[in-house]
């Protein structure tokens, strides 16, 4: 059922980036029925509404370009995840499963269209639901520890593990889509392989570690896994060379401990979340933090963080503070007219060069002497003064 009306403030439960055609992005939140922990009823349904964003201005429209309002029967949204083309929208939620909706916009107009996802009807709060890179794989995790990888879009089940966890905590795609890591809430994390779903792996950790929070490096040059490990009292980001599932190393980046954790589409940026309301964004190249947001939702743990696809900017949301969309302090990227300005102005350059060698360097052209050298015009030839047939000039038609 769809309505027109909301904004983009007030609480959201979770939320995520629409990537369109043209580089444009749109955001779609999910509202709950009423806030997570309070016994009272609010009297507005739960709905996922889609906002569009202003690049220049780094903010989402005060009005939504639609809204749907789900059954009461379905609950309240859990999580939600966008396939990457941009057409669909899969929401977790508390009674119904997961729900799947098409994005259709037509002559300036925006709709949610739902549709049935019948593997997955009744299939309880799913905390993850992630598509693969590519888009040809599905994946849920719940908080009965199940875990699925599903084909795209033909909804073929590949593996449903009942046990795969104690509960399911986080999970994460590779860039090529053929692993899946799954973490639980007891501290393991294992790997998958989606093309069969067999188990590959468990990652090894020490007895006083908890692996938490996993993202795969998605630049295509660094094979890497990234994960939140709690050590003690001490939070760390731990990385494993997936050639090996290996660790390689650790480092202390948001020094608390992090509620979520995100990855930019082009593998550049890597984003925590803290359960009090900061952000860092860390460079992966040098594994150092390039931007930090305190305080964004003031003691509310982070519930969703991610990357805008074509502009440095993240979405973040809680239920207490709702949606922020936060513009990131870190170098500028090329754009594509720049590029083409540096490779015009160094053919430029590099034919200036060219000329002046040509008439200064006797030796390069082994040429007897000076007056010997011809002059460029002389090899062209003079269209208006030639005799020879054979030189073109201007012909009448």
């Amino acid at each position: 059922m769809e309505e027109e009306s909301g904004s983009s403030k007030g609480p959201v439960a979770c939320g995520s980036w629409i990537r369109r055609p043209e580089k444009v992005n749109l955001a779609v939140l999910a509202r709950s029925r009423k806030k997570r922990g309070d016994s009272s009823s609010d009297s507005s349904p739960s709905v996922l509404q889609i906002f569009s964003f202003d690049p220049k201005t780094a903010s989402l429209s005060s009005s939504p370009l639609t809204t749907y309002v789900l059954e009461e029967v379905d609950g309240d949204p859990v999580s939600i995840t966008v396939h990457p083309s941009g057409d669909e929208i899969v929401c977790s939620t508390t009674k119904g499963g997961c729900k799947l909706f098409e994005l259709v916009s037509h002559d300036s107009q925006t709709r949610l269209l739902a549709k049935e996802l019948p593997p997955l009807q009744g299939a309880g709060p799913l905390k993850c639901i992630a598509f693969s890179v590519d888009g040809s794989r599905f994946a849920t995790g719940g908080e009965d520890g199940r875990l699925r990888i599903l084909e795209w879009p033909s909804l073929r089940i590949i593996l449903d593990e009942p046990k795969a966890h104690i509960s399911v905590r986080d999970m994460d795609f590779s860039l090529d889509s053929e692993f899946l890591a799954s973490t639980s809430t007891d501290g393991a994390a294992r790997i998958w392989k989606t093309e069969d779903g067999a188990p590959l792996t468990t990652l090894t950790r020490n007895s006083d570690e908890k692996i938490e929070l996993c993202r795969f490096s998605k630049d295509g040059t660094k094979p890497f896994l990234f994960c939140t490990v709690q050590k003690g009292n001490k939070a760390v980001t731990g990385v494993w060379d997936i050639s090996t599932w290996n660790k390689i190393g650790y480092k202390r980046l948001l020094r608390k401990p992090a509620s979520i954790m995100s990855i930019s589409l082009d593998g550049k940026y890597l984003a925590l979340g803290s359960k009090d309301g900061d952000i860092c964004v860390v460079d992966v190249k040098k594994m150092e933090i390039s931007h930090t947001s305190k305080r964004l939702h003031l003691g509310a743990g982070i519930e969703t963080l991610e990357f805008c696809p074509s502009e440095r900017v993240v979405l973040t949301t809680t239920t207490e503070w709702g949606a922020v969309v936060t513009k990131l302090n870190v170098p500028a990227d090329w754009k594509e007219w720049q590029i083409y300005m540096l490779l015009l102005g160094m053919f430029l350059a590099s034919a200036v060069v060219f000329y002046i060698f040509f008439e200064n360097s006797d030796s390069f052209w082994k040429f007897p002497n000076q007056a010997a050298k011809p002059k460029i015009g002389t090899i062209l030839g003079d269209p208006q003064s030639s005799d020879d047939p054979n030189v073109w000039g201007p012909l009448d038609m």
